[in-house]
């Protein structure tokens, strides 16, 4: 045989040399919870090993991811029912603790990127990320809401900001608020393929954002469809998006390829919280070693042409790459 690919593969050294994918910390962002209040660090029963935090808390969190090379971060809010209303009133208002924990976590770490959830749910009393009337979830009524929404947490210091919603037009309504208020610095991140998925449980046990009755199938995307991602990505970048993303990551590989194969754009993959749960529960009943699993279900992502990727394995990696480098 003339051709042995096995010879590629013999040593560690050769191994490393022909590795065609390359995965740092640079391309994670870690998903992180707060909640008002002092002293609070309440691990999510759901998605173990992660916290919802108040701001003290939170500080200490992002100093040490700091220390372990590790400086992107999602920031999602647990809001108090009493302050949930229909028109997500709270989400743009001055005094909102998600809005003033951004702008303490920009002074005392400037160096680290910082991204919003825009979304009505954490904020409606309906649980859901449009107006709710009559059961229906209106999307161009919306529109008015995510835009208070986005140039509050624009002028709070969020470097770039996640749509979450999945409204029609809501890329190009936030662009347009957002320069017209002087943020034409500030990025976004659309959540341009978001899937009607089963795999956001622990994520809602953590913001205990469910939807009041109903579900989201009207505006999230249905699982069996491919080429509708093509037409989403399509419109996202018309109305100004700076980065694509598809969430789910795991179940959906071959739609974060097909973006990366058809787009320009950076392409941004979710990967979920139950998603990262199964491969937790599998490890802490030996089924899985997770050392070794964590860093390859990652790599796939990756691979599969995930710019960054969203993860609550991010630290872990992260801890996990600078040993190996030690």
């Amino acid at each position: 045989m003339l051709r042995r690919p096995r010879r590629n593969r013999r040593t560690a050294t050769q191994r490393a040399m022909m590795r065609e994918t390359q995965l740092t910390t640079g391309h994670l962002i870690y998903p992180l919870f707060i909640v008002d209040g002092s002293n609070i660090k309440d691990e999510i029963a759901s998605l173990p090993g992660n916290y919802r935090f108040s701001l003290d808390n939170l500080l200490v969190e992002i100093e040490e991811c700091l220390t372990i090379g590790l400086s992107n971060f999602i920031l999602f809010p647990a809001v108090n029912e009493n302050l949930k209303d229909k028109t997500a009133t709270y989400s743009y208002d001055p005094n909102n603790f998600y809005l003033k924990a951004a702008t303490a976590i920009k002074k005392q770490f400037p160096e680290c990127c910082l991204i919003s959830d825009v979304a009505m749910d954490p904020y409606s009393s309906d649980g859901h990320d449009g107006l709710v009337e009559n059961g229906k979830i209106l999307n161009d009524p919306t529109l008015p809401i995510l835009g208070k929404m986005a140039v509050a947490q624009a002028n709070a210091g969020f470097d770039i900001l996640g749509p979450s919603d999945m409204m029609d037009g809501r890329i190009g309504y936030i662009r347009e608020n957002l320069d017209d208020a002087g943020f034409t610095e500030t990025g976004i991140m659309s959540y341009t393929a978001k899937y009607a998925s089963a795999f956001y449980g622990p994520f809602r046990d953590a913001l205990d954002s469910a939807p009041k009755s109903g579900d989201k199938k009207t505006y999230q995307m249905d699982p069996a469809n491919k080429r509708e991602a093509l037409i989403e990505a399509e419109l996202d970048t018309a109305e100004g998006a700076d980065y694509l993303m598809v969430k789910p990551a795991l179940n959906y590989l071959d739609i974060i390829h097909l973006l990366k194969e058809n787009f320009e754009l950076p392409i941004a993959a979710y990967h979920v919280s139950g998603e990262c749960a199964m491969l937790i529960a599998a490890a802490r009943n030996g089924w899985l070693d997770y050392k070794q699993a964590m860093p390859e279900t990652l790599l796939s992502i990756h691979r599969a042409g995930a710019d960054v990727i969203l993860t609550y394995f991010a630290k872990d990696y992260a801890k996990l790459l600078r040993g190996s480098e030690n």
